[in-house]
């Protein structure tokens, strides 16, 4: 348009497109202003955002690290120092803020609250604070030493942890400060490439953008934090495999039944315990794996269930979980079973005492029967009164927890009540002056018998050598036995015979005689 010799037309049509190109150039100069300012406030509202969030994951890890410092303590100490290190970086960027619009001279409108981003095109504040030629002023200098400063910081709070190794991979390609390669295809710095020969506008937005980056590092680390160490908690690998029986003991013989669980040490702290409606103490209960351990008196013998509680603190609040179980108790074996073939014996006529249990069953659920078999007073107690017969036999039945049934027998022989020893003042022999035959109680005793079974004698029959036998009533001579008692010589031997008896039970055999020498 500027060559050859033109009409004094054609040269007012190529001013006006001149003027024209001008004038779009200049209006979408603009709207490229306006777009950033736009941008910019976005950056800004979301940082707001971000910062909010972040303050509340740092306290949800600060909490939980109360609570369960084996878990999060670490995790909460690395957030911490992540949030100082990230704070200091995002006011050192609004310093550069700042200064940038001190340098343009900008200020917020007071009406609409807003930079005036159609204003904010010059280039030389950044170029003219930062750069010199082909290198970097003493501000331009301080501002890569401090990303990278930022970056050594992260990087080493976070450390040389596999578990880390994404995140830290994000977090490098978003702080990277290598060399970027322009539209020539030539290499250029990093600081050079991103604010060099941009309008305020571009500028600003950029450092904006670069502290909403910070926000969103604070915000990844977090949850990185957070979420490695709840996969710790929760890794598979970090489970053991927990059998559960349904009972702690089991009968020979009996199915097992229970179930295996996938379950972990969990070493964190209650705040309280209780088993059976009683609290127990902490600081003795708890070992070093967080387990707690019981001790308490068992119950009688049978099936006993286990209820208790575990309070924790989560979130602030007392949690509480349930404890549930049980557990069978059998007898203590404080004693042999030692029997004798043929021994199992009861006598006749009298109450025979007797015991009978099943090893692991609750006295309730066991039943004994037999002729003349009774229920006595206390666990396992029964009375034995045998009748007629040579023999008795006990059958016992006893129901398992499972309901099944389990039944055992034993056969007695039933004996008669033996003959009692007869006595005369206590003696069944040997020598008693004259005076206490003749005064002295005749008496009959079931010597070395189990049971207390009182006699009383009836009659007897008292025998002087040379002498006729003399029949007497009740348990003392009468006046024909002392007569012939006066009769006899020193050194004589008298008998006391045919001695009877009765008990308030059975029938009792004729009593041993007694044979006193006479002393005097």
């Amino acid at each position: 348009m500027a060559g050859g010799k033109l009409s004094a037309r054609q040269k007012m049509i190529n001013l006006m497109y001149l003027v024209f190109i001008a004038m779009m150039a200049m209006n979408m100069s603009k709207e490229v202003l306006s777009a950033f300012g736009l941008m910019e406030a976005k950056f800004a509202d979301a940082n707001v955002v971000t910062t909010d969030m972040n303050e509340k994951l740092l306290a949800n890890l600060e909490t939980k690290a109360e609570e369960k410092p084996a878990e999060f303590a670490t995790a909460a100490n690395k957030a911490k120092q992540i949030s100082a290190a990230s704070d200091d970086f995002y006011k050192y960027i609004e310093t550069l803020k700042t200064d940038l619009l001190k340098r343009g001279k900008y200020s917020v409108d007071p009406e609409t609250g807003k930079l005036p981003f159609e204003a904010m095109d010059k280039t030389a504040l950044l170029d003219e604070a930062w750069f010199t030629g082909d290198k970097l002023t003493q501000k331009g200098q301080e501002v890569m030493s401090k990303i990278n400063d930022y970056k050594t910081k992260v990087k080493g709070i976070i450390g040389d942890d596999v578990k880390y190794t994404k995140a830290i991979e994000n977090f490098e390609n978003r702080f990277s400060t290598a060399q970027e390669e322009n539209k020539d295809g030539k290499k250029i710095d990093w600081l050079d490439y991103h604010f060099k020969g941009f309008p305020a506008i571009a500028s600003f937005t950029k450092l904006t953008a670069m502290q909403n980056d910070v926000k969103v590092t604070e915000a990844n680390m977090f949850n990185v934090f957070l979420g490695n160490t709840l996969d710790e908690a929760v890794s598979l690998k970090n489970y053991t495999a927990i059998v559960i029986a349904d009972k702690s003991a089991f009968f020979a013989g009996e199915k097992f039944q229970g179930k295996v669980v996938l379950g972990k040490y969990a070493n964190v702290t209650p705040t309280g315990l209780s088993v059976g409606g009683s609290a127990v103490d902490l600081e003795n209960a708890i070992d070093s794996t967080g387990a707690a351990r019981l001790d308490f008196n068992v119950g009688g013998v049978g099936e006993h269930e286990i209820d208790g509680s575990f309070t924790f603190l989560e979130d602030g609040k007392p949690l509480e979980i349930p404890i549930k179980g049980n557990y069978v108790v059998v007898p203590r074996p404080n004693s042999a079973t030692i029997s004798a073939d043929k021994m199992n014996v009861v006598y006749r006529g009298v109450t025979n005492p007797m015991t009978i249990s099943f090893a692991g069953v609750p006295d309730n659920k066991v039943q004994a029967n037999g002729a003349g078999l009774t229920r006595g007073s206390g666990m396992g107690k029964y009375n034995m009164v045998p009748t007629s017969g040579r023999e008795v036999t006990i059958n016992v039945t006893a129901t398992l927890d499972d309901g099944s049934k389990v039944s055992d027998k034993a056969i007695f022989r039933i004996k008669d009540i033996p003959k009692p020893t007869g006595k005369i003042v206590g003696q069944s022999d040997g020598k008693l002056p004259r005076n206490n035959v003749e005064i002295g109680k005749v008496s009959a005793e079931l010597e070395d018998f189990d049971f207390d079974l009182p006699l009383t004698v009836t009659s007897f029959k008292f025998k002087v050598p040379g002498q006729p036998s003399v029949v007497c009533s009740g348990n003392r001579l009468n006046g024909a036995a002392k007569s012939a008692l006066r009769k006899a010589k020193r050194g004589a031997t008298v008998q006391v015979f045919d001695i009877k008896s009765r008990s308030n039970g059975p029938v009792i055999k004729p009593a041993t005689p007694a044979v006193i020498e006479l002393s005097n």
